[in-house]
């Protein structure tokens, strides 16, 4: 018989507060770079050169980050968590000092993928170790701290750049991250206590290669089809059947590997495989569209750049706050079944407004609210919910491939409406021309987002568990 006394949730152990806010500051740091980077890339091209590549300066950050997630996820259920997040603000470090230094463009880049697979590496340790640290609804009052860490680099990023840049010089953007990180690494190297793995760590190599050759393809084809190289060339359709044969070869390696990298017996959890693919369709929508939304302001609604910046700030907004209410609501019920589904309305709500409603600047910033809402509400409801899915020894593992679901969702919804706008626009827009592309962009949204709410209401209503 289960006594009162351990049906209760567990205390927050002694000091948790402090190092919570010392994770969420390396967080901030990673979110931060590449916000704080794209203001000063003007500087730096006229330092170093290299106008041509000056895309990958960003780029190989994010797809270096892409492809180190699960990795690290399952180096943390190896090796532990602690470890495998001091490792990654190492690296992050590391490459943050090289690109400091940097006397080239093609250095740059270079260091930019080191330092972004420390990113990938601290984004997902965080999120495991507040799994180990807390019980799953213990948890969900820290979840919401991810959310204002985005918002709050999301919002200082580019006038922080600015002023740096202004300051220092562009080169500091990239060293101020190393006392902060070295402040961080001391703290917890002391203050950090997580009960010691035991297990005999067989690391799956074959699994590793596959998958980061899979999301690196996946990447790489959604950011040049169409726009580095044509749709029909040799390159894009080589990605393309790179993108085809590798997962197939992947998930054949983790049937046989002793220790892999995602292990597939998760897919026997109905809510791990739900969060997942309900992931995929977030990603796929909430950020896959920005870009469309921004042409979509002032193409189509004419207003300028900076009344667009404006109402996408309304927006990110929405998506912070909503966000950070829902896992608020979350640890004080234990449930979040409602909030993924509630999410895909809204997306549905929003692309059917924008498509057949003749909008204004009032409107404009009531749809781009509803976007944010819509964004917030299944951000951290999913990683919570992968969370309470995961026993001890695959926090890392679960959490990694949820976060990857998100990511590739992304990746592919930025092609997806690429494809759609560019195929519809003629060789010389009007605002018109415009008006139509976008519609469609909009109408598309309405059938993915119903997919992904077909796909949350088989979510079990699972309470967070307390213990």
């Amino acid at each position: 018989m289960t006594s009162r006394s351990s049906m209760r949730a567990e205390a927050v152990p002694a000091g948790a507060t402090s190092v919570v806010a010392l994770l969420m500051a390396v967080v901030f740091l990673s979110l931060l770079d590449s916000q704080i980077v794209a203001t000063a890339l003007p500087r730096i091209v006229a330092d170093l050169g290299g106008l041509n590549q000056f895309a990958w300066v960003t780029t190989g950050y994010l797809i270096a980050g892409s492809a180190a997630v699960p990795v690290y996820g399952k180096l943390g259920d190896l090796y532990g968590r602690k470890r495998v997040f001091l490792v990654s603000i190492l690296v992050f470090l590391a490459g943050s000092a090289a690109c400091g230094l940097a006397h080239t463009m093609t250095q740059l880049i270079a260091f930019r993928v080191v330092q972004g697979i420390g990113s990938g590496g601290l984004f997902i340790s965080v999120l495991s170790i507040l799994g180990e640290m807390f019980t799953p609804q213990q948890g969900a009052r820290y979840y919401g701290w991810f959310s204002l860490t985005f918002g709050a680099a999301s919002l200082t990023g580019p006038t922080l750049g600015g002023l740096l840049t202004d300051l220092a010089g562009w080169r500091s953007i990239f060293l101020v991250n190393l006392p902060l990180g070295a402040l961080v690494v001391a703290v917890i190297s002391i203050r950090l206590h997580l009960p010691a793995q035991r297990r005999r760590a067989r690391i799956d190599h074959l699994g590793v290669i596959l998958l980061v050759a899979a999301i690196v393809a996946v990447n790489l084809l959604t950011t040049w089809a169409g726009s580095a190289y044509p749709w029909t060339s040799p390159v894009i359709l080589g990605l393309a059947a790179a993108c085809l044969l590798l997962p197939v070869l992947f998930v054949l390696a983790q049937r046989r590997a002793a220790d892999p990298i995602i292990p597939l017996r998760l897919f026997g959890n109905r809510t791990f495989s739900i969060v997942v693919a309900v992931g995929f369709v977030a990603g796929f929508l909430g950020l896959g569209i920005v870009n469309y939304l921004v042409l979509w302001l002032q193409a189509v609604l004419s207003l300028g750049v900076q009344a667009s910046g404006y109402l996408l700030t309304a927006m990110m907004l929405g998506v912070v706050l909503t966000s950070y209410a829902s896992t608020k609501l979350i640890a004080r019920t234990g449930s979040y079944r409602r909030h993924p589904s509630a999410s895909m309305v809204l997306f549905a709500l929003t692309g059917l407004l924008c498509a057949v409603v003749d909008a204004g600047p009032v409107l404009a910033t009531v749809f781009l609210l509803l976007f944010g809402i819509a964004g917030g509400l299944n951000s951290q409801a999913l990683s919570l919910a992968a969370r309470n899915a995961a026993g001890r020894d695959d926090i890392g593992a679960v959490q990694g491939t949820a976060t990857m679901a998100r990511q590739m969702g992304t990746a592919l919804g930025t092609s997806f409406f690429a494809a759609l706008v560019t195929g519809k626009l003629p060789a010389r827009p009007g605002p018109a021309a415009y008006a139509d592309a976008l519609h469609l962009v909009f109408v598309a949204v309405i059938p993915i987002a119903l997919i992904g709410l077909a796909l949350s209401l088989f979510l079990p209503d699972t309470k967070l568990s307390r213990s």
